[in-house]
């Protein structure tokens, strides 16, 4: 940074002179851009601010409206301060009016009372000037570096804002327009402190432009967006308190350079997950792996707009009805426009949730209840809202509906993973039920029965070992005469053992059916006309889907 008045004034070369302070020391903290040696009464013309003026005062206006108007139009073009020698115009005090003049401008007014050289002052400052200048475009030139390779490698925006706030030694918040933390860095302070009732703190914080310092809240904000559309703000928080009179704030140009990058981020990945989604995502995954606290969950969360505490939490998971199989790019680009499905229908059900992507097929809503609200209404009304939405996108109004799973509610943060868990356990259990013709629009555990209980139990042994004794051997068959018969026996069980129906939904004449069937018994040494037989191997079958699950 540049020199003050008061560094200047610790320089060797000015303790020489005697320096004394005789108005405006409240302001020794401006910064010095320049010297300036002048004896003329109007040299405020040929000034630009940030110059410190030295003068002998040998041609100053003798009559107070002179000296008043003297110190008026340096203040006005924003001088750094104003020192006079003793010995050719005063000698053991300066005018009192000079000195009222510049206290009421808070202009700094030093007196020498030892004699100096003007041209040491001068070198001795420049080169302090100089050296800071220097520094600045060493700094410059070392941020500019480092987000040109954040901008370069595709850096998320939590490495952006990570390397702002290590640059600057503070705290910075990325929120959007609605003052929700979208991310941030604490920069060693607790996250307690920085995000406590932020968007509160947020709404009053409002400099002027696109960059301002507020001195109330010691936050420097500045507009984040491009092409004349803004979507955030970018804050770097540090001790409230006034700044420097003069020039920008030191971290200006490193905040809107971090701005620029955040900015071209977003224009660059337009196509990926968008921000709020990626926090949200944070979130629901740091419940489900415990890689956040309760506290740390509540705080992040009530931050984002979305309270937690206090209120009946339901986990929720929807699943797309499966069809082909896309390329692992489209598959990315389905989840992520899914995934912005369920959040405007949240939004449009006037719901508060953490709505975001769990894995490769999924998406986790945790959906926060007030206790004047009716749960089964709030998640039927989700439910409908999604599937309008989903027919919408799809241009069918025909277009299967989603999955929605929901756990049992909870009432504390502490157990939100357990209702997510087992949404998630319903979810998977749900998608091999056939759509349409249910009474509810979303899936409960009571909801899935045998299929539920199944896959709660896919990853016991004994139940694999079932499986293995059941259908292992016409498992095998299939397996070495690449043969369909597990799928027979399917299609037999499925349609309630009516042997013309399964040979007609497996399109085969009907001796050949029966000739499968055959096969079927001779190999598992069965009786497929017993029900109780019947009955294991469709147990088995199930159980054989859960765990392939």
């Amino acid at each position: 940074m540049l020199p003050t008045v008061a560094r200047v004034l610790d320089l060797e070369v000015m303790r020489r002179g005697l320096p004394q302070v005789v108005a405006g020391a409240d302001h020794l903290e401006r910064p010095v851009r320049w010297v300036h040696v002048s004896e003329l009464p109007d040299v405020a013309g040929m000034l630009q601010g940030g110059e410190l003026v030295l003068s002998t005062g040998i041609a100053l206006p003798e009559d107070r409206e002179g000296l008043a108007r003297y110190v008026r139009e340096l203040a006005d073009i924003g001088v750094a301060g104003l020192v006079i020698e003793y010995g050719r115009r005063y000698f053991d005090s300066l005018p009192r009016a000079l000195v009222h003049a510049a206290e009421q401008r808070g202009l700094p007014l030093i007196a020498l009372r030892r004699e100096l050289r003007f041209v040491a002052v001068t070198e001795a400052v420049h080169a302090l000037v100089v050296n800071a200048q220097l520094e600045q475009l060493r700094t410059s030139e070392a941020i500019h570096q480092v987000f040109n390779e954040l901008v370069v490698e595709g850096a998320e925006p939590a490495e952006v804002v990570r390397q702002v706030a290590r640059i600057a030694g503070a705290p910075v918040v990325l929120e959007n327009l609605a003052h929700q933390v979208l991310t941030h860095d604490c920069a060693g302070r607790p996250e307690t402190e920085l995000l406590e009732d932020w968007e509160r703190r947020s709404r009053g914080v409002r400099p002027p432009g696109r960059t301002g310092y507020d001195p109330r809240s010691g936050w420097l904000v500045t507009t984040v967006g491009a092409r004349g559309q803004d979507w955030g703000r970018l804050v770097l928080m540090q001790e409230p308190g006034p700044h420097p009179d003069a020039g920008p704030h030191p971290f200006t140009m490193l905040l809107e350079r971090g701005a620029s990058a955040l900015a071209l981020n977003r224009l660059v990945v337009r196509d990926r997950e968008s921000l709020e989604r990626q926090t949200h995502r944070t979130l629901l995954s740091g419940i489900l792996t415990h890689a956040l606290t309760v506290s740390e969950v509540a705080l992040r969360a009530q931050a984002l707009g979305v309270p937690l505490e206090g209120r009946r939490l339901v986990g929720a998971v929807l699943r797309q009805r499966r069809g082909p199989i896309p390329a692992a790019l489209e598959a990315q680009a389905r989840l992520r426009d899914f995934t912005e499905l369920a959040a405007s229908a949240v939004r449009a059900c006037r719901l508060s949730a953490l709505v975001g992507a769990l894995d490769d097929e999924g998406v986790g809503v945790l959906i926060t209840l007030g206790p004047q609200q009716d749960e089964h209404a709030a998640l039927d009304a989700f439910a409908a809202a999604l599937r309008r939405l989903t027919a919408e996108a799809a241009r069918d109004p025909a277009a299967p509906a989603p999955v929605v799973a929901v756990g049992s509610s909870v009432g504390s943060v502490r157990d939100a993973r357990r209702t997510l868990l087992e949404a998630t356990q319903v979810a998977d259990a749900a998608l091999h039920d056939a759509p349409g013709g249910r009474a509810s629009s979303y899936y409960r555990l009571p909801d899935v029965r045998l299929r539920g209980l199944l896959h709660l139990l896919r990853d016991d042994a004994r139940l694999q070992t079932y499986v293995e004794r059941e259908l292992g051997p016409l498992l095998a068959f299939d397996a070495e005469h690449n043969g369909q018969l597990v799928q027979m026996l399917r299609i037999y069980l499925e349609q309630g053992r009516n042997k013309s129906a399964a040979a007609d939904a497996a399109h085969l004449s009907r001796p050949s059916f029966y000739d499968r069937l055959h096969k079927v018994e001779r190999i598992l040494g069965v009786d497929l006309d017993q029900v109780e037989s019947c009955l294991s191997l469709h147990v088995a079958l199930l159980a054989l889907d859960a765990v392939r699950r």
